[in-house]
């Protein structure tokens, strides 16, 4: 059941500047939609035309079947948790939580219960006495998650929640919000510039770039099928590599006119092409071995549970990921590009052939 419809929704500035194109997709019920993208592509101002917190300036918005384009953000039956955690610092925990419910005129008896259900979910039972400054970056995000559920709304909304958060706070609490709408079934929509959060917590991503969206898909399927030469360089750490060569249509691409490898599938174009291969399908491989391409080993970076071998193939810089467990390669190297991990770009569109 589609519960949020986006259709040919766009945000243009007073000043002209076009900072979302026009964008549609649906959101499915209880489904967890990631909008991913660098710094400035329009995710955030997406989300607040969502929230209603900025006016959508040509498409239509509806949620629940109902179009919202011209509706308080309070009447959308919307909860958000933003980045800074938006608590009020001279209430308690429980106050904090209890504010939203208090203002709709919800009998105290009610407050207290879903406060306290809230708080046993989130382990934030003995806090409820303590105010926002007596807590850690973890426990106040948490409070500001309450604060959310505790109105039982249709769509949850979150901003770069755990952006001010450490690295290892951030992981424990990715698994926490991605377990906690699970059990709740509530629809998200989750923005971050972080592509491992997109990857660990989505069930699809939408990956933005200069207010447009590029792809929208399964993590695996954006991961492993980007649409393009810039989803393929956003999504993964280290990201996929590019080679520049040229597809004649003969079945071979050319990385030189004596270096080439066989073509992942026949396309009807031939030219200049980027060829695209993730740095862990790459295999070291010995001199005789069909398909090996003379590596040259520039240095070598230890990640301790892996390492990445950069050097260069026809002239061409590529990283190649090995597990731990592979031997360090030492003396005249082989790689070996397997045909089915291969993608073909065309250079001038980014698009996937």
């Amino acid at each position: 059941m589609v519960h949020v419809a986006l259709k040919n929704i766009s945000k243009v500035y007073p000043n002209g500047v076009r900072a979302v194109q026009p964008t549609s997709f649906k959101i499915e019920k209880g489904e967890f939609i990631v909008l991913v993208g660098p710094s400035g592509c329009g995710k955030s101002t997406l989300l607040r035309m969502i929230a209603g917190l900025e006016e959508i300036t040509e498409g239509e918005l509806s949620i629940a079947g109902r179009v919202v384009n011209d509706i308080d953000p309070a009447e959308r039956d919307i909860a958000m948790v933003f980045q800074n955690y938006a608590l009020y610092p001279h209430m308690t925990v429980y106050n904090n939580m209890a504010y939203g419910l208090r203002n709709r005129g919800m009998p105290k008896a009610e407050i207290d219960a879903a406060v306290t259900q809230a708080a046993s979910m989130l382990n934030l039972k003995e806090y409820l006495d303590r105010r926002p400054s007596q807590l850690s970056g973890g426990q106040r995000q948490r409070v500001a998650m309450g604060r959310a559920i505790v109105r039982n709304p249709a769509l949850f909304l979150f901003d770069e929640p755990l952006s001010n958060l450490d690295a290892k706070l951030r992981g424990q609490m990715r698994i926490e919000i991605k377990a906690l709408q699970r059990r709740l079934g509530v629809t998200s929509v989750y923005v971050t510039h972080d592509q491992v959060e997109a990857m660990t917590m989505a069930d699809r991503i939408i990956v933005l770039n200069q207010g447009r969206i590029e792809q929208i898909g399964t993590p695996a399927e954006v991961y492993h099928q980007p649409a393009s030469t810039f989803v393929a360089s956003f999504m993964g750490a280290p990201p996929m590599n590019l080679l520049p060569a040229r597809y004649n249509g003969n079945g071979r691409v050319h990385l030189t006119d004596e270096v080439s490898v066989h073509a992942p599938q026949s396309v009807d174009y031939t030219g200049d092409i980027h060829l695209g291969v993730r740095p862990e399908n790459i295999g070291v491989v010995e001199a005789g071995h069909p398909g090996a391409l003379p590596f040259n080993l520039d240095f070598i970076e230890e990640l301790g549970a892996g390492r990445l071998l950069h050097g260069r193939v026809a002239d061409r810089g590529i990283v190649v990921h090995l597990p731990h467990t592979a031997p360090v390669p030492s003396g005249e190297v082989y790689i070996d590009l397997p045909q089915t991990s291969l993608l073909m770009f065309n250079p001038a569109t980014g698009v996937r052939l």
